[in-house]
């Protein structure tokens, strides 16, 4: 171990290996302690043989953070990792909380990766190509007010929006109420794109409207992408213009 331990927070990607960074897999391998959720963990077993693992289920966020950063204090380098980007919905925020709060300084660097709302852009098409907004439908730790009046103010703005954690099994209905508050300000016929387990084996990808989001099949691995008043639809991709044709001659 290195006399002053060191703490990554690494952002594996959304799911296959060849979706992660050269940074990630670098910092992975200089680790002597892994930390994570079983699941992710699972992703990069050929990378991680031989190191320490520490695993955890769900909701124990606050637990692997202060396992990683415990181990860092003890000397050790260590990864604690998450899907996606760190930075987004995961566990950058809340080691630098902890940090923060304890005065703890330990030397972290943030390895970002490729976050499920641009992964499940990719295979849509360009959804994203003019402002978006990223709203997470989970009320564990946000108030179901707080998140109401975001997906209303982001309608309203005329945002392209990603939802994150749009289902789970106790979140029924959240996905629901959240389309009735975006089609106050939007048309019921706005095309939408759903990803489930983006990057995955059992990957599924599919193109609908506004309306006929709560019927489809979606889960906590699922992110659905609802376009803006310009959003379309053509060849199986969809497409939020940036407004290239109003300056530029596209046809010629």
């Amino acid at each position: 171990m290195e006399e002053n331990g060191k703490l990554f927070v690494v952002g594996l990607g959304p799911g296959e290996l060849s979706h992660m960074t050269f940074q990630a897999r670098d910092a992975l391998e200089r680790s002597e302690v892994v930390v994570g959720y079983k699941t992710y963990l699972d992703l990069i077993e050929s990378i991680i043989k031989g190191k320490r693992v520490i695993s955890s289920g769900m909701k124990k966020e606050v637990d692997r953070a202060k396992q990683a950063i415990s181990e860092a204090q003890k000397g050790a380098v260590v990864s604690l990792v998450s899907s996606g980007d760190p930075g987004i919905y995961a566990m950058a925020g809340l080691v630098l909380e902890i940090m923060s709060v304890q005065e703890i300084h330990l030397d972290v660097e943030i390895i970002p990766g490729v976050a499920a709302l641009n992964g499940c852009a990719a295979l849509l098409g360009a959804p994203l190509m003019h402002d978006f907004a990223a709203i997470s439908l989970s009320d564990l730790l946000t108030p179901w007010d707080v998140i109401e009046n975001r997906l209303r103010m982001a309608s309203e703005a005329d945002f392209v929006i990603g939802l994150y954690n749009p289902k789970s099994k106790k979140r029924v209905h959240h996905i629901e109420k959240a389309c009735k508050v975006i089609m106050e300000h939007r048309s019921p016929k706005t095309p939408a794109g759903i990803g489930t387990s983006i990057a995955r084996p059992n990957q599924s990808v599919k193109i609908t409207t506004l309306d006929k989001i709560p019927e489809s099949d979606i889960g906590m691995q699922s992110i659905v992408i609802i376009g803006n008043s310009k959003t379309f639809v053509w060849n199986g991709y969809m497409i939020t213009p940036r407004g290239y044709s109003e300056k530029y001659a596209l046809n010629v």
